[in-house]
């Protein structure tokens, strides 16, 4: 008995081994030839899934709970880059912008919902996957020297800023349809999603700051297990109370300003690293792969219409910007759907065309990557 548990476990850590291994391999190999880790990363989970060169069985309770607080942590450390007075700056400023960003850019998922037949709960999903940008992939292309310091970038970051912040509304609302709730149900449940998010954000806005502390600031241990402790606590209490657990997670993260801010972001990097490459290797496992033929010409058509309804955002973005790549970088920039999306469909899989909407998920975010991944090769 003990035996077959000291073998079960060796194979576990076996696998886990060989699973970050081959993970960072391909990651160094992205990285060298400048393509974005996403999609690598969501091929390897599709053809691991299938069986194709790794057969893995032991670590898929690991790799679940891996992928939830990949998620969990993606949403904090998205919230710990931002402070409440900077989006409502945003929206303020771009408010207009916002607006334009997000009826163009539902409608292809609405288009896409309906060509499908997945009805108004599907034009709702799809909607929000073709609509929210991906804040990584975007900052994993700003941080490229040839566009860091480009004017155009500033104007990428505040409408990723209100997308994230549309998103913090979006999924408690898209959950409590999800859920088949009554309209009374459904309508508490909203109501008190956006009372949290509202609090949360009244509260930020008033940049609560805690004072310098040795303790805190100087020991890595004790912030990371404070922070990262805090934000799984609150995502499980969400979880429980029907909120959206990962997005309680943001709402944290926006809590937190200042010098602490700015600290914990930089320590908790490379463990958000970590758990979102397992968040989209376990979404490439899940998702089964025999369906992705049937809905391939569907993704590649969703993601032409999407890069049209981005490309009209940058349009009008970009009016006032005198770099004459502005356009083509702006649009390309906004073009690449990740972690987001993925989240989306994520929790949409509950719906009657969840395994359908997952292989069609992962086939978008892989085409879209790529085309701005090589479109960015060639803008000088």
């Amino acid at each position: 008995m003990v035996n077959n548990i000291i073998k079960s476990d060796a194979v576990l850590f076996i696998e886990i081994g060989v699973l970050l291994l081959f993970l960072g391999l391909i990651a160094f190999l992205a990285i060298k030839i400048k393509l974005s880790i996403v999609p690598i990363f969501l091929l390897t989970g599709l053809f691991i899934g299938n069986g194709w060169f790794l057969d893995i069985k032991s670590s898929d309770e690991f790799l679940k709970i891996s992928a939830e607080i990949g998620a969990v942590l993606l949403l904090l450390l998205l919230g710990l880059e931002y402070t409440s007075r900077e989006l409502f700056t945003s929206v303020k400023e771009r408010k207009f912008l916002g607006i334009i960003d997000l009826i163009i850019n539902f409608i292809p998922g609405v288009i896409m919902a309906f060509i499908l037949d997945w009805g108004w709960l599907g034009a709702i999903t799809l909607g929000g996957i073709s609509y929210v940008s991906s804040s990584g992939i975007a900052s994993e292309f700003i941080r490229d020297g040839r566009l860091a310091k480009r004017e155009t970038t500033k104007k990428a970051v505040s409408i990723l800023v209100i997308e994230d912040l549309f998103l913090a509304l979006y999924l408690p609302i898209l959950s409590a349809f999800l859920l088949s709730l009554s309209i009374y149900k459904g309508f508490i449940t909203t109501s008190i999603a956006f009372i949290i998010v509202g609090l949360a954000l009244l509260i930020g806005a008033r940049e609560l700051k805690i004072k310098n502390s040795k303790t805190l600031f100087g020991d890595n241990v004790t912030l990371i297990l404070i922070i990262f402790g805090a934000a799984v606590l609150a995502s499980g209490l969400a979880n429980y109370f029907g909120f959206s657990g990962a997005i309680a997670a943001f709402l944290l993260g926006l809590l937190i300003s200042g010098d602490l801010a700015i600290i914990a972001s930089a320590r908790l990097a490379p463990l958000r690293d970590l758990f979102a490459a397992l968040f989209f290797l376990f979404f490439g496992i899940n998702t089964d792969i025999s369906k992705i033929p049937s809905v391939l010409i569907y993704a590649l058509l969703f993601a032409l219409l999407s890069f049209i309804s981005k490309a009209i955002t940058a349009k009008e973005a970009s009016k006032d910007v005198k770099e004459k790549s502005s356009f083509l970088i702006l649009a390309t920039l906004l073009n690449s759907r990740g972690e987001f999306s993925l989240l989306i469909a994520s929790i949409a899989i509950i719906a009657p065309f969840g395994e359908e909407l997952q292989a069609l998920t992962i086939s978008y975010v892989i085409a879209t990557t790529f085309i701005s991944s090589i479109m960015l090769k060639f803008i000088k």
